[in-house]
């Protein structure tokens, strides 16, 4: 009995003992002044069918956080660490919804994500009536179409992507007649309607309009749909994982044209997935080349550095909207949402990697801007020309 009361009291020594030692640890390790600890939560898909997308771009933040911390941040003359409140909503807008709320209840100061527009959309609502800032990957017009001062955006919308594209393919390609291929979601649909009114605007027709979901895999009804009618090109709105098989499909189905997407396609994953047959795509990517970008090469270098891999898409974007929330806290002096949002509204950040000026204009979307379009040659997305990016003027006029 003596001898079981006393370990009891020394393992709760032992407890206070470490907590001390914890509650003592300053942002830069000095132990001099216990650091605050701010919140910033991260939701994106971490597990499913579109897990790649949500652990490149976390891996992005976690970077930026990383870079924030060794420089020994305060806020109001006192040591700050900042830390992840990492969440997985797995593409899902009703797991969305709920991890938005227990951000809330989490009480983080920002949040970096959500990944989806399907996902974004319900989970800024929630954000917007507890007034924390939300800056998603999401590219849907919706999103910042709803008018909530807490909405920001990491790249451009699918308005500008789809409308490049549309014309693009018109113009510069020859594809007189296309057909459109889409997975239902908010970000598939937002960007193939935007992609059907640019063709027509640059007097091509759509032909044909097909849909399919985000979980299907064979298109073999669709696509002999849309080989009777004869298209110039095949345009699809949705991810790689559909994306893949639908190209080697077509190949299989002796569809002899192009198909061409957006951001979800252009990645390591869709090459890896369609194989030989990826040979031929086209996919647009807001903002420049990696290798253009203001700090491109530099973080590439990092990143290939803390991760052992290499960049493949969304990285860049999570890790520059980390960067100027916490900029914006850190010029406003606070960490509360209410004292540095108007701030980050603001913003006219000029550290940042994909872009010489970061900022929003009055709903949230970037002010500055721009599209690349690449293709799939030798087996490596090549750049075929690049629209916008550097000054608000051109990306303005690209996106008309």
């Amino acid at each position: 009995m003596h001898s079981s009361k006393l370990a009891g009291m020394t393992l709760a020594v032992s407890a206070a003992l470490v907590l001390g030692a914890c509650g003592k640890q300053d942002a830069g390790g000095s132990g001099a002044e216990s650091a605050q600890i701010i919140k910033i939560g991260f939701v994106a898909p971490l597990t499913g069918p579109q897990a790649h997308y949500g652990a490149e771009y976390k891996n992005g933040v976690t970077l930026a956080i990383e870079d924030a911390n060794a420089a020994h941040p305060t806020l109001g003359g006192k040591p700050v660490t900042f830390v992840l409140d990492v969440e997985d909503d797995q593409a899902d807008p009703k797991i969305a919804t709920e991890l938005a709320q227990k951000l809330v209840d989490d009480k983080v100061s920002g949040v970096i994500g959500h990944f989806n527009s399907g996902t974004s959309i319900p989970a800024s609502t929630i954000y917007s009536q507890a007034g924390i800032p939300e800056i998603a990957m999401a590219t849907a017009e919706a999103y910042t179409a709803q008018g909530y001062k807490t909405t920001f955006r990491s790249m451009t919308s699918d308005t500008q992507q789809g409308s490049v594209m549309g014309q693009y393919v018109v113009k510069k390609l020859g594809a007189r007649k296309v057909a459109i291929i889409d997975d239902r979601t908010a970000y598939g649909q937002g960007l193939a309607d935007q992609f059907a009114r640019a063709v027509a605007a640059a007097g091509g027709s759509v032909i044909d309009r097909e849909y399919t979901t985000d979980k299907a895999s064979d298109f073999a009804a669709i696509l002999t749909a849309v080989k009777g009618k004869h298209p110039d090109l095949i345009y699809y709105g949705g991810a790689d994982s559909q994306s893949a098989p639908m190209v080697r499909q077509m190949k299989r189905l002796g569809i002899a044209i192009p198909l061409a997407s957006g951001e979800m396609t252009k990645t390591p994953d869709f090459l890896k997935l369609a194989g030989a047959d990826a040979e031929g795509t086209i996919a647009s990517l807001a903002g420049l080349p990696l290798d253009k970008m203001p700090k491109g090469t530099d973080y590439a270098a990092r990143y290939k550095a803390r991760f052992n891999e290499e960049v493949a898409t969304y990285s860049p974007y999570g890790y520059d909207a980390t960067r100027i929330m916490i900029a914006a806290m850190e010029k406003a002096n606070s960490a509360d949402p209410a004292t540095y949002l108007p701030v980050l509204a603001s913003m006219d950040y000029t550290d940042a990697v994909t872009t010489p000026h970061l900022g929003y204009d009055d709903k949230g979307d970037l002010k500055v801007g721009g599209i690349t379009v690449y293709k799939v040659v030798g087996g490596k997305w090549t750049v075929l020309e690049s629209v916008g990016g550097s000054t608000a003027p051109a990306a303005a006029s690209a996106a008309q």
